[in-house]
Formats: structure tokens, C-alpha cells, sequence
């Protein structure tokens, strides 16, 4: 538990959010930040420039790899939607250690969801992954070497677009924001035995797919939630409620996609729909109860990121909305900096790198700049194929999941 703490304080308090991590443990990495603090992570390459190894995927599915030591894990489905599988592979090499089935159906989702796109979380221990069947979800937890620890099954799955929430894992907890249509449980389970540790309720919209993240404060680390319902603080060891944002909209309510990030003493969370809405919040971090009326800093409802999540640097703001048009404003203020407009549409999150900033296009491509107060591409690769999940950093690589493959990128050994 101790080591936990540590390395809590470490991410939470050292700018470069991920020097003292060589693992990408949950969607977007340490905290979800989506941050990295590598340096050899080459900015120029392709398909076949720069590729350590690439593997063909035998299934599809937008769930992000999750990196521990030289262990990937990977979720997809069988194309005719019979089959879901979490998948282990050597880092190294990119061969498959292990592969778990379970049973599934075909079901109804978004064009741009898959029937796999829940990302696992691991703790170095177990890897914990949400499977959905077409019609329930369970929580698996499974060891290294591919054992099925436990299994708690979550009950019926009810959504327009079928689901893509993640677990995290906090402490000895596997935290879960259980968001459906007209259902919404945010759960913690003991990640030894799947027991429930507490439970607590949450007003219900339509089903939200963010993933929490975790925000030190002078009295204790909290846990920070966003839905439609708003944004919400949490004691992560009690499940008790710290202080809560409601969110107004000025039409029908919007869903959230999108996982919050946090720079500067403010925590960013956006919605958006299918018709073109959108609706970004800045919320100041802090404060008991209702903070309704005094905490909002800022807000847009017009250009920003739906699907794709933001990235905080410095007094930056910098993101990349689903049309592809890249942003940086003043944390503080949202005052633009500067927007550029890419060529792509884009579903993966961007990630921050040495200072420079990745997007992953829906075309394949993968364009790179400056995290900077001046707009300045770097390179332009192109990977051959489609990329609509967020890709994983981890020992100075970066493995990306294309379409049709899994991606190894790095420099060449000395």
C-alpha cells in the first residue's frame, strides 16, 4: 500500500506526469493523462519505418493496450461478434503469451464503437477487464499467466451505442463508473476478490464513457468523476462525496465521452452528441458540497472535443476535436492560443510526448507538434491503416492498434 501512496505522489506532483513510470497501466496511461515523459520515442516513422515488430490482429475493437513491465494486454471481438478475448502478448516481441474467450453475441453499437472497446487496467498483479456479451457486462480479474481470478457479473448493459468505460485500478481497488442509460453506479471492488468495497449511486442520463482520474489535495487524494449528472469529488477509500459540480445545458443533455484532465487548479470535462453539440466545462478543483455556483472558471459550446480527450501542459490547454482541428488555450481563461486545422477526422485521445504532441487520425494518419504557444508540425507518418484507439507508451515505445494490426514503434537497440 505503501509503494501505492509513492507512487501516487510521484504522478500526481511531478510536472513530466510519467518519468518515474516504465508501464501504461489504464486508458491513457498514469492518472489517464495521456502524458510521457520518454525520449526515444522516434517522431518519424510509418508502417515500415521504425516499426520494432507488428502483429496482425485477429479480432476488432477500439480498447486501448495496457502495458506492465514486458506484458501487453489487448481486448477485441471476433468479427462476427461470437467471441470476446483478452489477449497477452510479450512486449518484446510481439507473440501472443495468452489468449482468453468468452462467449458473445452480435449487438447493436455506434459506427464508430466496436463490440470491443472497454481498455483492461492492471496493477502488476492481475489485469482487470469489462466484457460485454451484447446483452450483460462482468468484470473479469485474471493473473499473469492467464488464470481467472474472479468474476462479478455487472448485470444487463442498456445504451444507444453500446459501451466503452474502463476500470481503474486505486490502491487494493478496482474503481468502475457503471453508466448506463437510465442506470449509474460508481463501484469499488476489492481487486483481490471482486467483493464490493462501497457502492454509491449516481443520477442517470444517457450511458457516459470517461474514465475517472485521481487529483491530490492538502487533505488527501480524491477522485474525480464526470457524467451528464456533472462533476463529482470522491474519497476514493470511502466512496463518500467530497464536492459536486451540476451541469446545465442549454438544450437536451449531453453525453460524455471524453475523460476529464487536470491543469492548473481546474478540472476539465467536455460532452458532446451525434447531432453536433458540444459543451466543455472548466471547473476550479476545491470546496465542500454544491460548488454549482462558485467553481465554474470558464466554459465553450461550440468547438471542442466530443470522443478525443484533452491534454493539460503547463497553463496550456491542448486538444484535437473529432473533425480534427487542433487547439491550445489558456488553462485558466480559455483564451485561444492558437487553432490549426488537420486533414483527418480523429477518435483516438492525443497523447504528450517529450514536450510534443501526437494525434492519431480515423485516415492512418499521425501528425506531430509542438506543445507549445506557436503551432508547429513536426512530421506527418502515415501508419497504412485506420486508428480509432488510443495507443500505449511504455519502455520507450509506442504500440498502436491499427485497424488491422498492433504496432511496436521505437528506436533500434545500441
Amino acid at each position: 500500500m505503501r509503494r501505492f501512496w509513492l507512487l501516487l505522489a510521484a504522478l500526481l506532483f511531478v510536472p513530466a506526469l510519467s518519468i518515474a513510470f516504465e508501464n501504461w497501466e489504464r486508458f491513457r496511461g498514469p492518472n489517464g493523462t495521456g502524458v510521457s515523459a520518454s525520449k526515444k520515442i522516434p517522431m518519424k516513422f510509418s508502417d515500415k519505418q521504425g516499426v520494432i515488430w507488428k502483429t496482425p490482429l485477429a479480432g476488432i475493437g477500439n480498447s486501448s493496450p495496457v502495458i506492465w513491465n514486458n506484458r501487453l494486454f489487448l481486448h477485441s471481438s471476433a468479427g462476427d461478434g461470437s467471441t470476446r478475448t483478452l489477449a497477452c502478448l510479450d512486449t518484446e516481441t510481439g507473440k501472443e503469451v495468452w489468449k482468453k474467450n468468452f462467449s458473445g453475441a452480435k449487438a447493436k453499437t455506434h459506427i464508430r464503437n466496436t463490440l470491443a472497446s472497454c481498455t483492461p487496467a492492471t496493477d502488476g498483479e492481475r489485469v482487470y477487464s469489462l466484457i460485454w456479451d451484447g446483452q450483460a457486462i462482468a468484470l473479469y480479474a485474471h493473473d499473469f499467466q492467464g488464470k481467472e481470478i474472479w468474476k462479478r457479473d455487472l448485470g444487463g448493459y442498456t445504451s444507444q451505442h453500446g459501451p466503452g468505460h474502463s476500470p481503474i485500478v486505486v490502491g487494493n481497488k478496482v474503481l468502475f463508473n457503471n453508466d448506463q442509460d437510465g442506470s449509474a453506479q460508481l463501484m469499488a471492488l476489492d481487486a483481490k476478490t471482486g467483493k464490493t468495497v462501497w457502492e454509491m449511486p449516481r443520477k442517470a442520463f444517457r450511458a457516459c464513457y470517461s474514465t475517472p482520474c485521481l487529483n491530490a489535495t492538502a487533505n488527501g487524494v480524491e477522485l474525480l468523476v464526470t457524467t451528464t449528472a456533472g462533476i463529482t469529488s470522491y474519497n476514493p477509500d470511502s466512496g463518500l462525496e467530497n464536492w459536486n459540480y451540476t451541469w446545465t445545458f442549454s438544450k437536451m443533455p449531453l453525453r460524455t465521452v471524453a475523460s476529464p484532465v487536470v491543469a492548473g487548479g481546474v478540472v476539465f470535462a467536455c460532452s458532446g452528441d451525434g447531432a453536433g453539440d458540444r459543451h466543455l466545462i472548466a471547473v476550479r478543483l476545491g470546496g465542500k458540497g454544491d460548488v454549482t455556483a462558485t467553481n465554474l472558471a470558464w466554459e465553450n459550446r461550440k468547438i471542442f472535443p466530443y470522443v478525443p480527450s484533452m491534454l493539460g501542459y503547463g497553463e496550456y490547454l491542448f486538444s484535437v476535436n473529432d473533425k480534427g482541428q487542433a487547439m491550445c488555450n489558456l488553462a485558466a481563461t480559455g483564451k485561444e492560443v492558437w487553432s490549426e486545422r488537420l486533414e483527418s477526422p480523429v477518435t483516438a485521445s492525443p497523447l504528450l510526448v517529450d514536450g510534443k504532441i501526437m494525434v492519431f487520425s480515423e485516415t492512418g494518419e499521425v501528425y506531430i507538434y509542438s506543445a507549445a504557444a506557436d503551432f508547429k508540425l513536426l512530421n506527418k507518418n502515415s501508419m497504412g491503416e485506420p486508428i480509432s484507439a488510443t495507443p500505449a507508451i511504455a519502455n520507450d515505445r509506442l504500440f498502436l492498434r491499427g485497424k488491422n494490426h498492433l504496432f511496436c514503434i521505437g528506436s533500434p537497440a545500441n
